[in-house]
């Protein structure tokens, strides 16, 4: 019988896999950056109505747009999710000695970061600008970060519980909860007038993006 090689273990089925979605997602978020940097004018029609209808409902609706406020800069924070994610690798180091995957945590987060501020700088998009603003951004546009960082943190996160076999109840509330926020952040910022609808889907598509290709990475070289 013919046994595999100890020198080139075959990859997982999980490798090949994620490789292919980071392949699919990387091949959208280009599509969606060129769209963007040349200016197609059937996108920025789409974000000019849907952010000019969004705009009219805040303003109108100063209440929720308070609460909305409190949710986007301190509940979906990027911060807030920085430091999810660093509990996240402390606690791979206390209770799992997994060093190894705690810095792999800390590096594709701070990966994210990168991308996002390097994108932003070299795609310098502007922001909306309203006569009656509800709230105030920095930097440009393209992506946005609140977007990106949520979908970096609660996609690797979703992964390490299924990675370390979590119970279903566990794994069904996170998935929950990982949804409504990455879906309520990006949807606050439009709401909120400081980021084109556009702006949202390629931080989504972004940061899906490297979730899968930080899975990929570690199904490949985790010790």
């Amino acid at each position: 019988m013919h046994s595999p090689s100890v020198d080139s273990p075959p990859r997982p089925p999980e490798h090949r896999t994620a490789a292919r979605a980071t392949g699919a997602l990387a091949l959208c978020s280009l599509l969606l950056l060129v769209l963007v940097v040349v200016e197609w004018r059937p996108l920025l029609t789409v974000d000019g109505d849907i952010a000019d209808t969004t705009h009219r409902w805040a303003v109108d609706e100063p209440g929720l747009t308070h609460a909305i406020r409190i949710l986007t800069d301190w509940v979906w924070d990027p911060w807030t999710m920085r430091l999810l994610a660093a509990a996240a690798a402390i606690w791979l180091v206390w209770r799992r000695n997994a060093r190894w995957t705690a810095a792999w945590l800390v590096a594709a987060c701070a990966v994210g970061t990168l991308v996002q501020q390097v994108m932003k700088a070299a795609v310098g998009r502007e922001r909306p600008v309203w006569p009656d603003p509800v709230d105030t951004a920095h930097f440009a546009a393209y992506p946005s970060g609140h977007a990106l960082t949520a979908t970096v943190v609660c996609g690797l996160l979703l992964w390490l519980l299924h990675h370390y076999g979590a119970g279903r109840t566990l794994w069904f509330s996170a998935l929950t909860l990982a949804v409504i926020s990455v879906v309520g952040v990006g949807l606050t910022r439009i709401w909120l007038g400081v980021h084109w609808p556009s702006d949202v889907l390629g931080g989504w598509l972004l940061g899906a993006m490297l979730v899968t290709l930080a899975m990929a990475v570690h199904q490949r070289y985790r010790p």
